[in-house]
């Protein structure tokens, strides 16, 4: 039977995540004490309820003393144990928390980034440990309970890199995030053209006349092939996010056509999860239609 630490930040994202375990046929238990962890596994392994596994919640408001031994035990009873680790950066932690207007375990009678910061020193040992880091920072819950399927139904490998393509606008600002930022604005623009100006990126005709310049496939082919030359090495270095941002002048036709062009190719790549987002699409549009 396998046993899934679910663990990592609060907010992060863990009781969404136990609860997609549970629909996948896991029997779940959230912030039980590291003290009773021993006895539940022997007690849950003995019941033979014909689950698919355990996942259990542990986090900072569990007790985090003696759990390192508590691992190393259930490695020595050779039990099939995997941590999943889930975090996301400090602005996403305390959008969530003032959204959700919850106290922080950690922030009860101080500011909510000290809570933060702390609850990151007292989890730096289990995110060393873990088998899988997912950053939920850019996850919608159904993507999250997508990515968890391909991972623990589907059984597809992953390396702990979850890769953002990102396309937006530059009229819009750069964004805050990308680790590599990308500039289309050479390529052909079909808001010039009467018949394409109101529609996207993610329509056919669309993408056909971006592409239609063999510019578009030669930038697209050099920047798949420096993407497939870093990501390795990102793995090696324990990066768990990699954001590519793709920019033209509006977001609306370029950039999310080159974008999609590129995370179908990333797609391929065994062992990292890819995602897309259009930041500024539609944003044109409806400045547009407002004249």
């Amino acid at each position: 039977m396998k046993m899934i630490i679910v663990t990592g930040m609060s907010g992060s994202g863990k009781t969404v995540a136990l609860k997609m375990f549970e629909d996948f046929g896991y029997y779940c238990v959230d912030n039980l004490p590291v003290e009773l962890l021993l006895n539940f596994v022997d007690l849950t392994i003995e019941s033979e309820r014909g689950m698919k596994g355990i996942a259990l919640g542990i986090d900072i408001r569990s007790g985090l003393n003696g759990l390192q031994e508590v691992f190393d035990e259930l490695s020595h009873k050779k039990i099939n144990m995997e941590i999943l680790f889930l975090e996301a950066d400090d602005e996403t932690l305390i959008k969530r928390y003032k959204e959700t207007r919850r106290n922080h375990p950690l922030a009860t009678e101080g500011r909510l980034i000290d809570g933060i910061n702390l609850e990151r020193e007292r989890l730096a040992f289990l995110r060393e440990r873990a088998d899988r880091i997912l950053d939920t920072g850019r996850f919608l819950t159904k993507e999250l309970k997508q990515e968890l399927k391909k991972i623990y139904v589907d059984g597809k490998s992953f390396n702990n890199l979850f890769v953002t393509v990102l396309s937006f606008g530059y009229m819009y600002g750069i964004p805050e995030d990308p680790d590599l930022l990308f500039d289309v604005r050479f390529l052909p623009n079909p808001f010039y053209d009467q018949n394409l100006r109101l529609k996207t990126g993610e329509e056919k005709e669309v993408a056909d006349y971006v592409f239609s310049n063999n510019d578009a496939d030669i930038f697209l082919d050099k920047l798949d092939d420096m993407i497939k030359f870093l990501i390795p090495r990102y793995i090696d270095e324990g990066k768990s996010a990699l954001v590519i941002g793709i920019g033209c002048t509006g977001g609306q036709h370029r950039s999310v056509a080159i974008a999609a062009a590129l995370k179908e190719r990333l797609d391929n790549i065994e062992g990292i999860g890819v995602r897309l987002e259009h930041r500024d699409m539609g944003k044109n549009i409806s400045r547009i239609s407002q004249r």
